[in-house]
C-alpha cells in the first residue's frame, strides 16, 4: 500500500508541477511577487497531496523564532520537501540550490524569475564568490536566504558535512543565522520514490548571534541542527 500511495504521489507532484508552471505561465512576465505567489500556491498544493495521498504530515515548530526580512536560514538537508518547505512558512524566500536545476523546464522557469540563486559546484572558489554575491544582492532586496549548510541531501543518521559556504554567507551579510532542524528524511527519504506515513517536523531554531568567529559558528550551527534533528528522530 506504501508503495502505490507512494506512487501516486509521485504522479501528482510531477503533474502539478507542469500544469502550474504551464497553465500559470503567464506569470513570468509579471512582476517578482507573481511568480512567488505561483510557487507558493504548488508548494501548498504539494503538502496538500502529501497529506491526503501518502499520508505524511508537515508541522512547524518554532514559529516564534521564524524570521521575516531580510535573513539567513540554514536548514537540515535531507530530501527535496526542505526545498518546498521555505515556499510555505516564509516571506520571500531565496533557495541556494545547485545550478542543473536552473535548466530544468518549468523549475528552472520559475527559480529564474524569483532569482533563486545558483551555484556550479564544479566551479569551487569561484562559485563560493558568485554565491555570496549573489546572496548580497538578494538580501538587500529584503529576502531570506535558505542555505543547506552540508551542500547536499544526506540520508538520515548519515555523517554530517557542513561546508564553508554557510560561513562565508554568515560573514558577508552581517546578520544572525537561523538554524532549523528536520525529521524529513524519515517520511520523504533523499532517495527512492517511497513516502512513509508519518509527521514531518520543521523547527526553528533561536538564531545564533551575528559576527561569531568562524570556527565558533560553524560548531553552533552544526551542534544546534544536528542535536534538534536527532531529537527529532526519537
Amino acid at each position: 500500500m506504501i508503495a502505490l500511495r507512494s506512487l501516486v504521489f509521485v504522479a501528482w507532484l510531477y503533474l502539478s508541477l507542469a500544469l502550474f508552471a504551464v497553465g500559470l505561465s503567464p506569470a513570468l512576465i509579471l512582476p517578482h511577487r507573481f511568480a512567488l505567489g505561483v510557487v507558493k500556491a504548488w508548494a501548498r498544493f504539494v503538502l496538500f497531496g502529501l497529506r491526503w495521498i501518502a499520508g505524511v504530515r508537515v508541522e512547524f515548530r518554532g514559529l516564534e523564532h521564524r524570521p521575516t526580512g531580510r535573513a539567513l536560514v540554514a536548514c537540515k538537508h535531507q530530501g527535496m520537501l526542505d526545498i518546498i518547505i521555505p515556499f510555505v512558512v516564509l516571506d520571500d524566500p531565496c533557495i541556494i540550490t545547485k545550478k542543473e536545476l536552473m535548466i530544468l523546464p518549468f523549475f528552472g522557469w520559475f527559480a529564474w524569475k524569483t532569482k533563486m540563486i545558483s551555484v556550479d559546484r564544479s566551479a569551487a572558489s569561484k562559485a563560493l564568490r558568485d554565491m555570496v554575491k549573489q546572496a548580497r544582492d538578494r538580501v538587500a532586496e529584503g529576502r531570506q536566504i535558505w542555505i543547506f549548510p552540508e551542500g547536499t541531501r544526506a540520508p538520515v543518521g548519515s555523517v554530517p558535512d557542513y561546508k564553508p559556504g554557510v560561513a562565508a554567507l554568515y560573514r558577508d551579510i552581517g546578520s544572525p543565522c537561523w538554524p532549523v532542524a528536520t525529521n524529513a528524511g524519515v517520511h520523504w527519504p533523499a532517495h527512492g520514490f517511497r513516502r512513509y506515513p508519518g509527521t514531518v517536523v520543521y523547527e526553528f531554531l533561536p538564531p545564533i548571534e551575528a559576527d561569531l568567529k568562524r570556527a565558533v559558528f560553524m560548531a553552533e550551527l552544526e551542534r544546534r541542527i544536528e542535536t534538534a534533528s536527532n531529537a527529532l528522530l526519537t
